[in-house]
């Protein structure tokens, strides 16, 4: 589920990891409009991403949604409210550094704001969006950036760990744990 406005030509960070890549792009949000998830007006071809992401992704049984909807109420934050009937995300418009083109994530994640400077974060059919510092969007910066792509790239893999744990626990209090860590290591 990718929508990529033209053939990405930047160098991007990515890492194998048992047959899943990992890739980093840096990119400028020029849109954000909310929508329901579960509406027609959600573009077909976009990023998943936020924790909202990753449990459709994970959870096409009925019993793993249910199971996610229970670990959503329990880990707050959006997946919560998808939880509890309220289906509202953000589609967001990324400007991708240098010709890169551009892509649009349809995610959970509220906070960011057109003018961010955001890493979209890929991993498999799910994405995170993670403000960054203005300076990785600037393509003079794109030495730099590139040999900071170890670091990127391990940030991400933290990341879709801790998305991992919440949608995997199986009690009330792993759910919990594993919340705030996916808060803390995948937010901006």
């Amino acid at each position: 589920m990718l929508f990529v406005t033209s053939f990405l030509t930047v160098p991007l960070a990515q890492a194998q990891r048992a047959g899943q890549s990992i890739t980093v792009q840096y990119g400028v949000v020029t849109a954000g409009k909310q929508v329901d998830l579960n509406s027609g007006a959600v573009p077909k071809g976009a990023v998943v991403g936020g924790a909202l992401g990753l449990a459709s992704a994970r959870g096409k049984k009925s019993s793993k949604r249910t199971r996610n909807a229970i670990i959503g109420a329990v880990a707050g934050s959006a997946v919560a409210g998808s939880a509890q009937g309220d289906t509202r995300g953000m589609v967001y418009s990324v400007a991708l550094t240098g010709s890169a083109g551009e892509m649009q994530v349809v995610t959970d994640q509220r906070e960011i704001r057109i003018g961010d400077c955001v890493a979209v974060e890929r991993a498999g059919e799910t994405a995170n969006l993670r403000r960054v510092s203005d300076g990785f969007c600037d393509v003079a910066n794109a030495q730099a950036v590139e040999e900071l792509a170890e670091e990127s790239i391990e940030e991400a893999s933290e990341c879709e760990m801790a998305k991992s744990a919440v949608v995997n626990a199986s009690t009330i209090a792993e759910a919990e744990l594993a919340a705030v860590k996916m808060r803390l290591l995948c937010d901006d």
